[in-house]
Formats: structure tokens, sequence, C-alpha cells
């Protein structure tokens, strides 16, 4: 399994940075991600953040590809129905070309009301809109009805997905499922029996709460106020354009509890040697191809951003493949 860092370009008032600046510095720290042996790093997308929070990923990312010579360049995600399919098969497939082909596209359904509002695109069928753009997508590269294509063929694609219905549409698409869940990996299987593909042509990756240092209670006394903006800003613009409440604001300490079935915290501060013990617990018997660690939370220090690349890039590999290759059997409640 492969490691990356997934980087959202957060900018809040509270920490901001001339624009210019942070956008700079981000591309600096995807090279020193590559330098240091990362595997992968990979942008995400939302529109009308108060903070920034990146809102044309696949930009970026052709910046990234011109930048860097052998990281993985994935979206976790990019939304395809608020965008003309042809308009995504193009753009995508330059970042392909751009990077000698090393794009891995992640796509999603969204969640917000007013980012649809913004795109003129209907809210009700996202799920619906969704597979048909993927489905058009590819449609696109294999005939040749947008140029230039991509080198790689095909380009992995993922469904960054959370609940059955949306883990089965990945899987009847034929695509990868990104998001890692023993429950949801049956309705995945499912999924591709539905759409005629092999169900052992399965394969998961996941943006994990994470983050690596060497001192966890040191670096989560710094990190809290961050994760208290990031955490609080997803709960309250969720419910913008609904009739829905807002909910109420979360605080640091409620956001490091972990749930009494043992799923992630919001956000898990964690030695390398914990993290690659934890990961194993949550992922182990799956078909796992990628694991994404934040990057960054809110704009939080640089130096911890820096330590959290290192250790994510150099010291949690090694760890990892020593933990799944003590870890034994397969979970046959993956396979069901």
């Amino acid at each position: 399994m492969d490691v990356g860092l997934l980087f959202d370009l957060r900018n809040p008032v509270a920490w901001q940075r001339p624009w210019a600046d942070r956008y700079a510095r981000t591309l600096e720290l995807c090279e020193e991600a590559e330098q240091r042996g990362a595997d992968g790093v990979w942008f995400t997308e939302h529109h009308l953040f108060d903070d920034g929070y990146l809102p044309q990923p696949l930009t970026f990312a052709a910046a990234v590809a011109a930048r860097t010579r052998t990281v993985r360049i994935g979206t976790a995600v990019v939304l395809p129905a608020l965008r003309a399919p042809a308009h995504l098969a193009e753009e995508a497939a330059l970042v392909d070309l751009i990077s000698g082909g090393r794009l891995e596209l992640g796509l999603g359904a969204g969640y917000r009301v007013p980012e649809y509002q913004l795109f003129g695109a209907d809210f009700g069928r996202r799920f619906a809109r969704t597979g048909e753009n993927i489905a058009e997508i590819r449609r696109l590269w294999e005939t040749g009805g947008v140029t230039p294509g991509p080198i790689q063929q095909p380009v992995p694609l993922w469904g960054g997905f959370y609940g059955p219905r949306g883990a089965r549409l990945a899987g009847r698409l034929g695509i990868g499922l990104l998001h890692i869940s023993h429950d949801l990996f049956a309705h995945y299987r499912a999924g591709l029996a539905e759409g005629g593909h092999d169900p052992e042509t399965a394969r998961v990756s996941d943006l994990l709460p994470v983050l690596l240092a060497d001192d966890p209670e040191a670096a989560w006394a710094r990190v809290a106020p961050h994760l208290v903006h990031q955490m609080n800003s997803y709960r309250q613009l969720s419910v913008e354009g609904t009739d829905l409440p807002r909910p109420p604001l979360l605080e640091a300490a409620e956001l490091r509890q972990r749930p009494a079935d043992g799923s992630w915290a919001a956000l898990e501060i964690l030695t390398p040697e914990q993290a690659a013990a934890r990961i194993h617990e949550r992922t182990a018997g799956l078909p796992v191809r990628h694991l994404i660690f934040w990057a960054d939370i809110a704009g939080m220090p640089d130096d911890l951003v820096v330590r959290n690349i290192e250790l994510v890039s150099t010291r949690l590999p090694p760890l990892l493949e020593k933990q799944f290759a003590q870890g034994g059997a397969v979970d046959e409640r993956i396979t069901s």
C-alpha cells in the first residue's frame, strides 16, 4: 500500500498568510514530500468557504505535476456533477499528461447545497449525475471523444462515497472505493458483481484522520485550535441552503474522543509506531491501495506540518510493512 498526503490549502483568518505565499509554500511541501519518499500527494475540493478551501484541485494538481517526478497525484475528491463531463475529462487528461501518467482521479457527490447552486447544478440528482458523469468521462477517454487523451489507459478512478448507496455505485462503475470500511466493503463488492465486474478486482483507499508527531500530547495542544476551526466549519457549512438548524459548535475535547466502537476520532495525533498498529487494526483484511494522511490542519504551525510529512514519508512505511506482515489471516467478514 502507498502512503500519501492531502492538502486542502485552507488559510483561516486567525493564522492567515498572503494567499500567494500559502500556495507557493504548499508547492514546496509537495516537492519535499516527494523528496522524502511519499508515494502520493492529494487535493480536495470545496467552494465558498471563508478560509479559501481549495476550489479547483485539478488546477493545483497541474502545478504540482510540473514540480514533481515520481509521486502519484490524486484528487480526494473532485465533484463531477458540478462540471460538464468533457471539461473534467480534458482537465484530468492534461494533469495526467503533465505528470507523465501519475494521476489518481477521485470523484464524489458532495453534500453542500450552495456549491450546487453556485454551478447551477441539481443537488437532488447529485448521486445520479455523479454516476452518469463518471461513466461519460471514461467513455470520452476510451473513444477519443476529447483530445489529447491521458497517458494512462485507464486512469485509476476512485469513488469517494461514505454510504451503502455510494459504495454500490462505485462497484457498479467498476472503480475503486475511496473509503475504508469493513461494513461498506460488502456493498462495494455487491456493486461490482451487479456491474459485471470481478469482485476480486476490489480496491479501497481513504483519507485517514491521522497526524504524526514525535510527542503527540505536545502536538495536540498546538493543533487543537486549528482542528476546532476545521471541524466546525464543516459542520456549520454543511447545513447552509437547507432548513436544518445549525449544529452546536464543538470543543477540542469532544473532537479528541474516540467512539466507543473503536472507530476513528475526528483526528488522532500518533507516533509512527502507534499509527502503524492503529491502521492495521482498522484496515486488516481489506485490499488497501492508498493510505492518505492530512498534511496540514487549517493552517497549523509549519514545523508540525514539516515533521508530519517527514514521519509519514519515511518512518511510517516500514512500520506498516512489518505490522501487516505479522497481521495474520484475512478477516472473513469482508468476503461474505
